[in-house]
């Protein structure tokens, strides 16, 4: 007796239905022209989320989307990533200045040194971390440093120079620059090192009233040296 189509129905297995595989997205093949220049980025931003210290080099392969061990080929170590970004940030304060002083008035030298400080202050404020790391000696070689120390000692040729023409245009109560110049120096550092440690609600200046404080002590250090009419 040859069984019915409705109990080979009911002995059949009842056909599963497919489930949909979910596979994890491909990783995104490197498309950067310019691994180095993608790592410093990123070492800048883990620089400005959580101090130097939170910089290491395989952070920075993650945050660029490479393995860890690809920065290698540039940055063998992390004091030579530092060193980098020193770099760049020292490049980024340079340009600051620059234009800025392509604002500053002609035929006033006073008033560039006065733009000069200016734009010193405001980039050390709204670049804390940044400005932290090229001002001090304990995140890179300053020795090895060669494109920094050249740098920096372009931006003293620059002040020494802006004095030097503000003395001989007669705007200047002193004749020794050398002396004018490391006193704005320490203003200008001192100024800034107080709003990265943090000093300045024991003064009462409020976090918006800092550039604001940064200026007006500025003007009274120029009033200071300059000749009155």
């Amino acid at each position: 007796m040859r069984p019915s189509a409705k109990s080979t129905a009911a002995k059949t297995p009842a056909a599963k239905p497919r489930r949909r595989v979910s596979r994890a997205p491909a990783p995104k093949p490197y498309h950067h022209g310019d691994l180095r220049r993608v790592l410093i980025d990123a070492a800048l931003q883990l620089v400005g989320e959580g101090g130097a210290e939170a910089v290491s080099v395989r952070e920075a392969a993650r945050r660029a989307g490479v393995s860890p061990g690809a920065p290698f080929r540039h940055f063998p170590s992390r004091d030579a990533l530092m060193q980098a970004v020193a770099g760049e940030a020292q490049r980024r304060f340079r340009a600051a200045i620059e234009a800025a002083l392509a604002e500053a008035p002609a035929g006033d030298p006073l008033g560039r040194f006065r733009c000069l400080g200016l734009a010193y202050l405001r980039w050390a404020m709204r670049n804390p971390t940044h400005f932290e790391i090229i001002s001090s000696r304990r995140f890179f070689d300053h020795g090895r440093a060669v494109a920094i120390s050249s740098d920096n000692a372009e931006l003293i040729e620059l002040t020494e120079r802006t004095l030097a023409e503000a003395f001989a245009a007669g705007q200047l109560r002193s004749a020794d620059l050398k002396r004018v110049q490391i006193a704005g120096r320490a203003l200008v550092y001192g100024f800034a090192r107080m709003n990265i440690d943090g000093h300045f609600p024991r003064w009462g200046v409020a976090g918006p009233e800092a550039e604001q404080t940064a200026e007006a002590i500025l003007d009274l250090f120029i009033e200071g040296i300059a000749k009155r009419p």
